[in-house]
């Protein structure tokens, strides 16, 4: 009876004003009782090294750094998959390439599967997708979706639905802004909602919005100093890929039209493509507006002269083409940066920010020039790596930064886990929920498995290959029409130059991430992985 007469007393004084209580010690109670929204922001080959909160050397990027600064910035975010569509296949199942039946990306996406926008929906969460698809299948799982036709054009883009398709006016990056907005408009705002705003750019061919045309163009963009590596101490694998800025198209990447080159000299990923390459650039002009084109003309048109006018080669046609595909690449990163401004603004205007989880990332890693290379693909640091960051004021603390290995299967199972969705067994993440909040779990996982497939089919000839990430380690194996070991010391060579696979020094360590390999493969059950890993080990 005593503790009932005092909750009595209790609320009687706290209705009647004679309890004091702070409103900011209850009302994160109360809206971590609530289910709150999400907004998801995934970009295209947005390397963590053009995030200023990452690495400022190449650019500022305020309105993404703001969602570090006033939440949680991932350290050690990585890919299971370096592609994109089976990245996004990962993303929406919380499963690996093998278990999704989606390994590269030639193969189709069975929209009957499993997803999390599924499960949200079926607490009542309203969903929506807006921007790059890239599955080659409709959207299921999804209330409202509006979506780039195929991979997307920079401008003019085509927007589809379930009822048309239709061409919009203007730049791609504003274009899902704008869709975006509007749809969060268009929403019930008694009920949670979860919104996926997956952007083009800054996907190849790398055409900057025309406000930002020139942007860089009084910066030296820093050259990488491994952009000239030759490989040397590596298998044949990095030698014979085909994703050298060198070798870059100069039509569809560098925007030079026909008179200002002799002839297309690049393969840019693909040997034999020149002239689909340079009728696939001459459509993408025609594709801007006239007023469009007044203003890219008058950018690009110098940008041409230059280069005939210079006759570059060797060395200095390569440093020359390093600086085009960067400034290029990182004025599209400012429309994305902007992008991310407009999206933070309209939650803190609608009074949404407290109750929104909002996520920022990329479908993978990217290379901006390590390694002499553009592209994504191989398990080194800069494709396997991928930015995140995560914003909840609700729950998550402000300035966060975590050390915890996290992958990209890990999305599903966290938001199912904020929807207060019990999360199915057959999902192969696991909610790292508790890690943003502070609070990793002692068995948390201490080392990755990866495996990419797209070989020799696709573009840029990277060889088949999977392998383990620990904290210090990497273990990768190529493998199909090679049978070839690399072993990294991420301490003491960061930049993967020095493959140990044959120092005795290392025998010890090679042994254990082998058997953790091994383990890893039997506990997502890739059987091509442990099949693959038993018979190489016999032969050797």
């Amino acid at each position: 009876m005593a503790k009932q007469t005092d909750r009595r007393t209790f609320l009687k004084q706290a209705a009647t004003g004679m309890l004091t209580l702070s409103l900011s010690a209850i009302l994160p109670r109360c809206y971590k009782k609530q289910r709150p929204n999400i907004i998801f922001i995934m970009s295209d080959d947005h390397a963590y090294q053009a995030i200023s909160c990452y690495d400022n050397t190449f650019i500022n990027t305020p309105n993404i750094d703001r969602i570090a600064n006033e939440g949680i910035r991932f350290k050690n975010a990585f890919v299971t998959n370096s592609i994109c569509a089976p990245s996004r296949a990962a993303l929406l199942t919380g499963k690996y390439s093998h278990t999704i039946g989606f390994r590269d990306n030639l193969e189709y996406f069975d929209g009957k599967q499993q997803t999390f926008p599924k499960l949200l929906q079926r607490v009542g969460y309203q969903t929506a997708l807006i921007g790059k698809w890239h599955l080659k299948t409709i959207p299921t799982g999804f209330d409202i979706w509006k979506v780039l036709q195929g991979q997307g054009q920079y401008y003019n883009p085509t927007i589809c639905d379930p009822h048309k398709k239709k061409n919009v006016e203007g730049y791609v990056t504003d274009v899902i802004t704008d869709l975006a907005l509007e749809t969060l408009d268009q929403l019930d705002p008694g009920r949670p909602f979860c919104m996926l705003v997956h952007h083009k750019a800054p996907h190849r061919n790398w055409m900057p919005n025309i406000k930002y045309l020139g942007a860089f163009d009084d910066k030296e963009i820093p050259m990488p100093d491994t952009f000239f590596d030759d490989y040397n101490t590596r298998s044949d694998a990095a030698k014979s890929a085909d994703m050298r800025v060198v070798n870059m198209y100069l039509s569809h990447d560098f925007k030079l039209q026909p008179g200002y080159y002799e002839k297309e000299t690049g393969t840019g990923g693909s040997k034999g493509f020149a002239a689909h390459i340079e009728k696939s650039w001459k459509n993408t002009y025609e594709r801007l507006n006239e007023e469009q084109r007044k203003a890219w003309d008058a950018y690009y048109n110098k940008v041409n002269e230059e280069f005939k006018r210079s006759r570059l080669s060797g060395r200095k046609l390569a440093e020359w083409k390093y600086q085009r595909y960067m400034k290029d690449y990182l004025s599209c990163v400012l429309s994305v940066d902007e992008s991310v401004g407009r999206i933070l603004d309209y939650l803190d205007q609608k009074g949404l920010a407290e109750n929104t989880v909002v996520v920022y990332t990329s479908d993978q890693g990217f290379y901006l020039g390590e390694h002499g290379w553009y592209d994504k693909r191989f398990m080194y640091e800069e494709s396997l790596g991928m930015p995140l960051l995560m914003r909840y004021p609700a729950e998550v603390p402000a300035g966060k930064v975590s050390e915890a290995m996290v992958l990209n299967i890990d999305y599903a199972p966290t938001f199912l886990d904020y929807g207060g969705v019990r999360i199915p067994a057959d999902i192969q993440g696991r909610s790292f929920r508790p890690v943003a909040n502070g609070h990793t779990p002692p068995d948390w996982r201490k080392s990755m498995y990866y495996h990419y497939y797209e070989y020799p089919q696709g573009w840029h000839l990277v060889k088949r290959h999977y392998g383990i990430r620990t904290e210090r380690y990497k273990l990768i194996h190529f493998y199909n029409d090679i049978n070839k070991w690399e072993l990294y010391d991420l301490q003491n060579d960061p930049h993967e130059l020095n493959n140990v696979i044959e120092d005795s020094a290392y025998a010890n360590v090679l042994k254990e991430l082998k058997e953790e390999l091994k383990r890893l493969q039997y506990h997502y059950n890739d059987p091509i992985g442990y099949r693959l890993a038993d018979l190489y080990e016999k032969d050797n």
